[in-house]
Parts: structure tokens; sequence; C-alpha cells
């Protein structure tokens, strides 16, 4: 990742229910020489965080067949959390604190790198659609050093009029997800039938974001297409979504957080001096991160730092995404 990379442009839409500022996605390279594209939708200039999530890649549906899948090998994350979330395709994961386990579709994976872990992510032989979303949860200051964990759960899905959600962390619909996060959290997959018109209760001191996968939805006056993001600042009482086609979105939300990030390549700290520790510690080969076992290759090499600061990043005043 590159704090140099061009943010696209972004539209402020609004009607009774609330202001969105849509985010149009940007196509990167993930991985090393067989890197496959991937559409970001955060960070970018406009929006940095919305609660603790600092990362949102978007990919497929992609014929592994053409493209040769996903296949990212060792490489190392601190001072975050990492969300796998699939809609198609199967995905194996091993990382450093010796697990070994599969990312299914409509199952979360969640890592926390904390004080430092590595892992890689390959597609599955059996793979033939690779369809999903990878994200990152900044972790706060009391819980940045934490040790190595992972964490898997499968939410039941939640019958809705028109529509069905899966809560995979914090609470919608009258769904609650067991899982334990640093800071408070939404994290949700609808899917919606022609005509759904839906209007759900949620928490007013949250900021939400609405990534459209497939199909269109229009929320707060703006109507999205396949890899756009609606954000939307902390006030409304209700998430109002409609739709004429059959799509899916994720809704993601969390209080605005209130600590400044630096983030470059996989790490999430304070400094750029932080940041320079971090990627000395792993082309050392520091304990620090620990071992992958099990992966057929060599680990990731870190990129050269930038010749300038890495500042930290900064989101809008809310009142200037009105």
């Amino acid at each position: 990742m590159s704090n140099t990379e061009t943010a696209p442009a972004a539209l402020v839409c609004g009607d009774g229910g609330g202001t969105a500022t849509v985010l149009t996605p940007r196509d990167v390279p993930l991985g090393g020489p067989r890197a496959m594209r991937v559409r970001r939708t955060l960070p970018q200039r406009e929006r940095s965080l919305i609660g603790a999530w600092c990362f949102a890649d978007h990919y497929g549906p992609e014929d592994v067949a053409a493209s040769g899948g996903m296949d990212v090998a060792p490489h190392p994350h601190t001072g975050l959390q990492t969300a796998s979330w699939l809609f198609s395709g199967e995905v194996e994961h091993r990382d450093s604190l010796g697990t070994h386990a599969f990312v299914r579709p409509g199952e979360l994976n969640l890592m926390t790198a904390g004080h430092g872990i590595a892992h890689s992510e390959v597609s599955t032989p059996d793979t033939t659609t690779l369809h999903g979303v990878q994200l990152w949860i900044a972790l706060p200051a009391g819980h940045r050093d934490d040790p190595r964990d992972f964490q898997h759960y499968a939410p039941p899905l939640t019958g809705l009029p028109d529509a069905a959600a899966r809560v995979f962390l914090g609470s919608l619909a009258g769904s609650t997800s067991p899982v334990a996060t640093s800071t408070p959290l939404l994290g949700a997959e609808l899917t919606l039938e022609p005509g759904a018109r839906l209007s759900l209760q949620v928490d007013p001191a949250f900021e939400h974001g609405v990534l459209q996968d497939t199909g269109s939805v229009t929320v707060a006056g703006a109507t999205l297409h396949s890899g756009e993001l609606a954000y939307l600042p902390p006030g409304a009482g209700r998430l109002d979504l409609a739709a004429d086609e059959p799509a899916r979105v994720l809704v993601l939300g969390g209080p605005p957080f209130g600590e400044e990030i630096v983030m470059w390549w996989n790490f999430v700290g304070r400094s750029h001096e932080e940041i320079a520790e971090f990627r000395e510690a792993w082309q050392a080969g520091s304990d620090r991160f620990g071992q992958v076992e099990g992966y057929p290759g060599d680990r990731l090499p870190a990129p050269e730092l930038p010749r300038t600061r890495i500042l930290p990043r900064r989101n809008p005043r809310h009142e200037e995404t009105r």
C-alpha cells in the first residue's frame, strides 16, 4: 500500500434521511509477481476510516482459470485486525500463530495482528470463481500491541422483508455477533430482492459505510453501483436502503476513531519512525512476526520506504462531508 496513490473523486448526495458521500474505488495489484487486481475503496483522500474500519479491498467475481486466483505469500501486519469475507470461492489461510484455516462464503475469519503477525492467503485448487472482500480494523492504543489471535464465526441467515442479513460483527436487524472487538463495530452482509425497501435501526453514534457488491441500491439519495461505497456520518438512527433489482451490500460501521494512525504497506502505527521500525524488523526476520509454516515459497519482502515522511491519515470533519 502506498500513501501516494491518487484518490478517485467523491460525490455528495442527500435527502431527508441524511447525507451520503459516494466513494469510487481504484484498481490496485494485490501481492507479488502474480498479483491479482482488487478495487480499493478505503483508504483514500476523502475518507481514511469508517469507525475503526481502515481498509477495504473488493475483488471478483474472478475466473481463477484465467487469472490464476489469489496467491499472497507470507507478509506481516501490526496494529490491526484483518476481517476476511467471501461471496464465492475458498481461500487457504496460514499464519504465524500456527493457524491453518479456510475462508469460505458467509463465514468470518478475524485475525488479530496486534504486536505482530505474518500470514499467507492462497485460493484453493477447487476454486473456480473468487469473489469477496478483505477488510482491516485499526486497533486502538490500548490494544494495538495485543498478542496474535484468530477467530472464526459463521453467522446465521436472518430473514427480513424482501431481504436477508448475515451479521458478522456487532448488531443489526435483531442479530448480534458473539465476536469480541476492541472498539464498537458493525459488519454485515445484506442481500436484497427486487423492490426491497429496508429501514434498519442503527446506532446514531456510529458512522456507516455501505459497500455495493452486486446490483444497485439507493441510500440517502445516492444510487450505488458495484464497487462504490456510501459514507454516512453519525447522527441518523436508521439506515434506509432501496433496491429495484437483486443486490448485495456490506454494511460497515462504528463510532469515529479518535486516534490518528499512520498506514504504510501492511502496517498500522502512530508515527513514521514506528513504521520504519516495523519494516526493519520484518526484513531482519524478527520474532516480532514469527514464521508461517506450510507455504510453498518465499515470503514477501517489504518495499522501500518513501523518500518523504509518512504522515497520519486524517478524515475530513463531519460537516465537510455534508
